[in-house]
């Protein structure tokens, strides 16, 4: 059995003692271990190229309020636009073939999510085949790196004020293009990563002290009004 379907399946029979409102640090290294290896495994909706970690877990802080990953997506190129009509008339799901692979919508039609313009949404699709609807776990999908999206984020953020945009720029890279990085891993459990605050990063990225402040207490703010598992899909 695949691993996302067998985690949906555990957590719908009550596999999990308790209700994930947090992890320890130790379950959320090993759950984002779980997710690497599904992406590595398994057929995704689209190409995956990096996956990383930000925030809390990346910071060593015990427990893990939520866990914050960040997938860097491939558009897809190899699409089969010759199956949209197939998947519109059972689904009433459009371009699939286009921007999401039609082999894995055939295979997995229970995680084929469409959006408001009723076209499948990629970071959609990744959201319900990695992750279960009431985990701890926020999951950033966009086509840019993570480094470059951070930039692009924050200046965005504070051109319009918008700080809830913000990307946390304190992160790891685990997973690229099939190389897992142990040496990552191993410094996630043993927390071993030093990064400054969160304003005190923006502030290394060019904000000034008052916006990085602002910032900062807007995102932390904006963070703890999720619940179960949220997905974000951006483009660059």
């Amino acid at each position: 059995m695949e691993i996302g379907r067998a985690l949906k399946e555990l957590t719908a029979s009550g596999g999990y003692p308790r209700p994930m409102s947090e992890l320890s640090r130790s379950e959320a290294v090993e759950r984002v271990e779980r997710l690497v290896d599904t992406v590595e495994r398994e057929r995704m909706p689209v190409p995956v190229r990096e996956v990383w970690v930000y925030g809390d877990v990346a910071l060593g802080l015990d427990p893990v309020e939520r866990l914050d990953v960040y997938l860097t997506k491939d558009v897809l190129l190899d699409g089969e636009a010759d199956r949209t009509e197939e998947f519109r008339a059972e689904y009433g799901v459009e371009g699939v073939g286009k921007t999401v692979r039609a082999d894995w919508a055939a295979e997995h039609p229970e995680f084929l999510r469409a959006n408001a313009g009723g076209y499948a949404a990629p970071e959609q699709c990744l959201g319900a085949h990695l992750l279960a609807d009431d985990e701890p776990v926020h999951l950033e999908v966009c086509n840019a790196g993570f480094e470059d999206n951070v930039t692009q984020r924050l200046e965005g953020a504070l051109a319009r004020e918008t700080y809830e945009n913000v990307l946390d720029p304190r992160g790891a890279c685990l997973w690229v293009e099939g190389r897992r990085s142990d040496e990552a891993f191993e410094k996630l459990r043993e927390g071993e990563y030093v990064f400054p605050t969160l304003s005190g990063a923006l502030e290394m990225l060019g904000a000034d002290e008052s916006e990085a402040d602002r910032a900062a207490d807007v995102v932390r703010e904006y963070r703890a009004s999720q619940e179960g598992a949220t997905v974000r899909g951006d483009i660059v």
